[in-house]
Parts: structure tokens; sequence; C-alpha cells
């Protein structure tokens, strides 16, 4: 307000105590008691109006509304911090027009609405930015560009301009000669908000790059993650291990250091299968006229049998050897036959994908034995599925390995 009216106000009201009979001596206390008391009651006054219009009116509205977003600002409070704005406003408004600028009650009235109306507004501000990510999280765009980071950078910008606004009332200096200051306190700050920049920087290549989602299966060992991603903030990112701890990895981490991400098995259609079967070395023969007898008996492994002795046949013509000659010739073996018979069987089983990479490779022999490899994809993800039907695959190998002759490498301990 103008300092004419301040002055004229302030005049009337002691005029009006003077007239009373009181002093000027005694008016002035008592004036600056009717004062406080005006304001107080005008704060409240406003503040209860102000809170009425937001719970009657506000929230019939929200309630009739079919829309979503009303509601997220009145689960994190908006309305209810709004309130507050009025009764601040008035106070600070009203405050010069009840005091002179030389009483040290109008310099305290006046800090503290405000400081009243900044932390106001700031925390309005705050449960609308939580208001805004508890709208975009649910959104189908969430899962893979999550704001959770830049949400935070976004209270820390405006916590920071609330301090600095607050010192500046608080000291009656301008913001900007504040700020100019911070050129000498740039190393402390920047070693106090290391993690924050770090992070910061981080969550932009992060989302940019659509490196690490919420929902994610990532696995980071140095930090004992190994499970589902379950948000990505400013400075750390949350990780629910399949034991259901949960672990804490500083988000430039993710940037800086190996992070294995699943969604690409979880995004395609089918999940890895690859674990080995260990042969017994010494129960590897060739084949006599008994074992391809029972071995022909098996559907899938017949065109294999059939495809195989053509082949021998051929080559026993070509190189003019004899049906008794067992050192020339060539023949098969059960490793072979059963390699063959493991190929044929994921070649045909239904809850393998075989629009994938499906085969079974023999690595290098070891002390453990000699390895078959199964390198194929299931169709089902689901963790309990997956295992069900890996076990299932690998149950029937195993039974299978005595019609071969064939014996699984199993280490006896001494005991």
């Amino acid at each position: 307000m103008p300092e004419s009216s301040t002055a004229y106000l302030a005049d009337n009201l002691i005029r009006l105590l003077d007239k009373i009979g009181l002093s000027l001596t005694q008016a002035q206390p008592l004036y600056q008691l009717l004062a406080c008391s005006v304001l107080l009651v005008i704060a409240l006054i406003s503040f209860y109006l102000s809170r009425y219009v937001m719970h009657k009116q506000v929230l019939r509205f929200v309630e009739k509304s079919r829309t979503l977003w009303d509601d997220r600002l009145v689960e994190h409070g908006f309305f209810n911090r709004s309130a507050h704005l009025i009764p601040s406003l008035a106070l600070y408004l009203l405050t010069p027009a009840l005091f002179e600028a030389s009483q040290g009650l109008y310099i305290f009235l006046t800090k503290f609405s405000l400081i009243y109306l900044l932390a106001s507004a700031l925390l309005a501000a705050i449960s609308f930015l939580n208001s805004a990510e508890a709208i975009y999280n649910e959104s189908a765009l969430a899962k893979r560009a999550p704001i959770t980071g830049f949400i935070q950078v976004a209270k820390l910008a405006l916590t920071i301009i609330f301090i600095l606004l607050s010192i500046a009332g608080l000291l009656d200096k301008s913001p900007l000669i504040l700020m100019s200051g911070l050129g000498a306190i740039t190393a402390i700050l920047l070693l106090i908000f290391r993690d924050a920049i770090l992070g910061f920087v981080a969550g932009i290549q992060i989302a940019a790059n659509r490196m690490v989602n919420n929902g994610d299966w990532i696995e980071m060992p140095k930090y004992h993650a190994d499970g589902d991603v379950l948000a990505v903030g400013l400075t750390t990112v949350k990780v629910q291990n399949w034991d259901k701890s949960i672990s804490t990895i500083p988000t430039h981490a993710l940037i800086s250091e190996p992070v294995k991400n699943w969604r690409g098995m979880q995004e395609s259609d089918g999940r890895r299968i690859k674990r080995s079967l260990y042969i017994d070395i010494q129960s590897v023969k060739f084949c006599d006229h008994g074992l391809l007898e029972h071995v022909e008996n098996l559907h899938i492994l017949k065109p294999y049998i059939d495809r195989k002795n053509n082949e021998l046949l051929d080559d026993r013509k070509q190189r003019a050897l004899s049906d008794d000659d067992i050192i020339n010739a060539r023949k098969l073996t059960n490793l072979g036959t059963f390699r063959a018979y493991m190929q044929s069987y994921i070649d045909t089983h239904p809850q393998i994908n075989h629009d994938m990479t499906c085969m079974i490779r023999q690595l290098p022999p070891s002390e453990l034995g000699l390895p078959l490899e199964v390198y194929c994809f299931s169709s089902e993800k689901d963790w309990v599925r997956y295992e069900a039907i890996q076990a299932d695959i690998f149950d029937h190998f195993l039974a299978m390995l005595p019609l071969f002759e064939l014996r699984a490498y199993q280490r006896i301990s001494d005991k």
C-alpha cells in the first residue's frame, strides 16, 4: 500500500485512542496490539474461507469429475497447501498498512509473512510436482521413460530458490546480490551436490537412451543387485532383488559401470536355455547292432539313423570296404547318436520357440566330462514356467542316457 495510506490508517487509529483519553505513550503499545489482532483475525478469516472453498467447492467438483489428474492433486494435498497462500498473502500486504516501516514489529511481521508466503508456495509447488509424477507414472510411457529424477531436480531447484529468497528477505538484500556471491562457494556447493549433479547428468542419458526403465530386471553384482528396478531417482536407483531385499545403486553408476539389463529377453519372443549335460567320456563307444536296434524305435531319431546308414553305406562302396571291416569303415557312436536325438527332441518340443536359435553343442572336454550344451529359447518367459520347462527337458535327457549306453559324469567323493 502507499505510504500515505499507511500513515492515514495509523494516525486515525492513534487519534481514536487519544480521544478515549490515552496518552501517546499509552496509545502506541495498545495500537500495536490492536493492529496485530486485526492482522490475526484477517489471516484466520482468509484461511478458513480459502479452506472452505477448497474443501467444499473444489472437492465437490473433483468428486463429480471423471478425470484422474484432479484426484491426484487431492491425494497429494495440493489444495490443502494452496489454502495457506491467501492468509500469507494477506499478512504480507496488510502489514505495511498497519505499521510504520521504522517499527520493530513491522520488520518482524514483514519477514515472517514473506517466509510464510514463500513456504506455502514451495509446499504447493512440491505437491503439484508429486501429483504430476503420479499422473505420469500411470501412463504407458512411464515404464519406458521415468521422470522421477527430473521431478527431484525440480524440487531441489525450487528449494534452492526458496532458500535464496528467504535469506534475501531476512537480510533485506537483493537475491541477485546473493547469487553473485555464489562464485566464492562454488567448490563447496559442487562437493555438497556432487551426487545430485552426477545423478542429474546420468538421468538425462538414461532417459534419452532408454538404458534402464522402471520394471526392468537388471544385474549389478558389485552392488548385490539382481532384480526389478523400482524407481530411478536423482541420486539413487532402488532395485528389489528376488529375495525381496532392496538394493540401492548410485544413479551415475548405471552409466559408468557394467549393467546387465534383461529387458531384451522380456521384450523378445523367448527366454534362453543354456545348460550343459556332462557325459562320462569312458562310456563313449561305437554303436553295435543291438544298440542301433533299440534307438531305431525312437520315431524322432529314425530319419537321422536312416540318413546316416545311407551315408555309411555309400562311404563303404566308394572306398570298397567290406561290411566286416570294422577298423577302416565309418561307424556311428552312441554319443553322436544321442546328440542327434537331443537336437530332434528340442526341434519338436512344443514349448521351445523354433523361430530362434535352437542347437546342441559339444563343448571341449574338461575334468568334469564331455559337455553337451542345450542352447535354445523357451517360448515361456515367466520364471516359474521357464524353470519347469528347462527341468523337464533335462530330466528326459538324463533318463534317456542308459538307452544309448551312456553315463552322466558324477564326481564321487572318497566318502
